[in-house]
């Protein structure tokens, strides 16, 4: 019978991904609770490394804790990876095979699903969408590439601008709350980390492989991608192009989207030391509509980003060091007019990020410590954002550069049943001679028996404002550039419950925010202009909730997310970003083995959302709520994969942001093959 080991001693064997420092986990430097998202399951697992050096190989692998369904994945306490079952934080962990089945069409959509996580979508295909988590902005995430950050300090509307294909994806950890103590700036409410597949090793009898995906559907869709691995070398690259949704109103297409991406990765191992490197590029140009203004719906973006790093991994006694550095260059050219620059000049930018970081962590006779340092700095050249350059070049006039320090320390107590993380971080930014600031953190768990765990924890972090909120004052806009960072102190408590049917888990949250940053609009002011603020207080409270079943071939996933803040916006104050918050969101799931090979997946979301937008014709009109079904049928084989995938099934019309009205019921199918 099957029976959950929260306290078993059994070290996990991790064969593709052990001791690699990129996992998000690996970076946190403290425990985490693991679950498990799709549009099928939503599940919870506690896992971290062993911190012993004794296995038992007499356990009957069919009492192995459910945990180790993720055994191809090392989930450790980052800088000091922890056991098995001493878990505190919250991550939900997307993992590779949840991801194959979904029924989606960009690495952005599979976030959806994510109660905690709202995803609010400009164009599909990936082409601009803004992520938040728990009643934050786009701007307050720290997204990550294996471990890397790759935020862009001009705008978080080109976060997710990634360089690597949906088929690189191993999984995607998402942790919700404050994750300052590590990632620093940009970390306020939480941070999503992009984990890829490295190519298995030519001594484990895998050789070299190669995959192609063929796919396409509704509104002239197309992509297509490729994937070849050898040794510890991977290269993959993809085209994707679709002629829209939707016409202006002189007739044209407006949402059309045209892109591509090309990733490699390698690697170098001996015995103590392990090497990583990648390098990728993303390039891609879309019809924007009205994305930025209703008055004009012929708008259109092309951005590029270019991404590279390096990470370490080695092991000297007791102590373990990752180093790593990257480089980041993103461009971005909008038009406001499509292909008129005569009429209306276009916006061009050029960013550049460079960071180098150091962890450490050892053990002894307290327990186990966990130190590093980050250097990162940012750097625009712009034809509108940021002061005079000396000397100006190209399209670029004006610019602007600041460097970010940190250091940060923890330390974590580990007892039999109770677990204690505690440690801070200390900021310097030069953007307007901040001085060092420490922002601290707690969190505690304690395991009741073998199914129940309780949980809390205090953490708080900081963002600086991004090259936009400080100096976008073209367009009807007008920007700040003595705004100040934003600060977040939040609390947690939760609870979970874990056997061999069930999984579910409850958690509260509360907020407090100082100096929050949005763009807002007296709506009383014919002639009024949207103006970046510094909101003085916003307080959040949230709960969370989600249950997994599974039963023979099916799962069923049911989760609910309600927020509530402070700060509601007011009659004649329109906010564009911080105060849209989703009220509640609710997601269902369903997953059906039907045969061995044949699967479908079906997954239901609604939301209702505060705020409200103005509409071309100067209407003042409140957000409603919208629910969307999607589905997904495979035939699934070892060696290849036919299927056909429906989103927003109901033809449902809504928008995620006023104007910007979503596509109707799109249909793909697609065939993928291995070889």
């Amino acid at each position: 019978m099957y029976k959950p080991l929260f306290n078993q001693r059994k070290a996990l064997r991790f064969r593709q991904f052990k001791r690699k420092g990129y996992a998000l986990f690996a970076c946190l430097g403290r425990v985490v609770i693991i679950g498990v998202l799709s549009v099928a399951t939503l599940t919870s697992a506690s896992a971290a490394t062993d911190n012993s050096n004794t296995t038992d190989e007499t356990v009957d692998p069919q009492k192995i804790d459910k945990e180790t369904t993720l055994d191809d994945v090392e989930v450790t306490g980052s800088c000091a990876p922890l056991a098995l079952g001493q878990a505190v934080r919250m991550v939900t962990v997307l993992s590779r095979e949840e991801i194959q089945a979904a029924p989606v069409q960009s690495i952005n959509d599979l976030l959806k699903m994510a109660v905690g996580v709202d995803v609010r979508q400009r164009g599909p295909i990936g082409a601009q969408t803004d992520v938040s988590i728990r009643g934050g902005t786009s701007e307050q995430i720290t997204i990550l590439l294996n471990g890397i950050s790759i935020c862009d300090p001009q705008t978080g509307h080109n976060a997710f601008d990634l360089p690597c294909d949906i088929s690189d994806i191993e999984r995607i950890e998402v942790l919700e709350g404050p994750a300052g103590r590590v990632y620093g700036t940009s970390s306020l409410v939480g941070a999503i980390n992009i984990v890829t597949s490295l190519p298995p090793s030519p001594s484990h009898g895998k050789g070299s492989k190669a995959e192609v995906r063929l796919e396409g559907g509704s509104f002239g869709y197309l992509s297509a991608a490729g994937r070849v691995a050898l040794g510890l070398h991977s290269l993959s690259s993809n085209y994707t192009r679709s002629d829209g949704y939707s016409r202006s109103k002189a007739g044209s297409l407006n949402s059309d989207y045209s892109g591509g991406k090309v990733f490699y990765q390698g690697g170098y191992q001996c015995e103590g030391l392990l090497l990583n490197w990648s390098g990728g590029l993303s390039v891609k140009g879309f019809g924007s509509n009205t994305f930025y203004s209703a008055k004009f719906d012929e708008q259109y973006e092309r951005t590029t980003k270019i991404y590279t790093a390096l990470q370490g991994d080695l092991t000297i006694g007791k102590l373990h060091v990752r180093p790593a550095i990257y480089w980041n260059r993103s461009y971005d050219r909008f038009e406001l007019i499509r292909g008129s620059e005569e009429r209306v000049p276009f916006n061009y930018h050029r960013s550049d990020v460079f960071g180098i970081n150091l962890n450490t962590y050892f053990d002894w006779q307290l327990g186990r410590t966990a130190m590093g340092a980050e250097f990162r700095n940012e750097d625009i050249v712009s034809t509108n954002l940021g002061e005079p350059l000396s000397d100006p070049f190209s399209h670029y006039k004006v610019g602007l550069n600041r460097s970010n320090l940190s250091f940060h320390l923890e330390h974590n107590i580990l007892l039999k049943r109770f677990t204690l993380s505690a440690g801070f971080i200390a900021i310097k930014n030069t953007w307007n001679q901040m001085p060092f600031k420490l922002y601290p953190g707690i969190d505690a768990s304690y395991r009741i028996g073998d199914h129940w765990k309780v949980y809390a924890s205090y953490n708080s972090s900081l963002r600086m404002p991004s090259f936009t909120e400080l100096y976008y004052s073209v367009g009807g806009h007008k920007a700040d550039k003595y705004l100040k960072p934003e600060e977040l102190h939040a609390v947690e408590g939760g609870v979970k419950y874990s056997n061999h049917w069930l999984t579910a888990q409850t958690s509260i949250f509360h907020h407090h925010a100082r100096n929050m940053i949005d763009w807002v609009m007296d709506t009383r002011d014919p002639d009024a202009v949207w103006q970046s603020v510094n909101h003085t207080k916003v307080n959040t409270t949230g709960v969370e909730t989600n249950a997994t079943l599974t039963a023979n071939r099916y799962t069923l996933n049911l989760a609910y997310c309600y927020l509530h803040q402070n700060k509601d916006e007011q009659d004649f104050l329109q906010s564009q970003y911080s105060l849209e918050y989703l009220r509640h969101k609710v997601t269902a799931s369903l997953r059906w083995s039907i045969t061995d090979y044949l699967r479908l997946s079906v997954s239901y979301r609604w939301q209702d959302r505060m705020g409200s937008y103005t509409t071309v014709d100067g209407e003042v009109r409140d957000y409603h709520p919208y629910s969307v079904v999607d589905a997904r049928l495979d035939w699934h084989q070892d060696s290849y994969n036919v299927y056909l995938e429906g989103n927003n099934l109901t033809g449902h019309h809504y928008v995620d942001y006023g104007n910007v009205p979503q596509p109707g019921c799109w249909i793909t199918a697609g065939y993928a093959k291995k070889f």
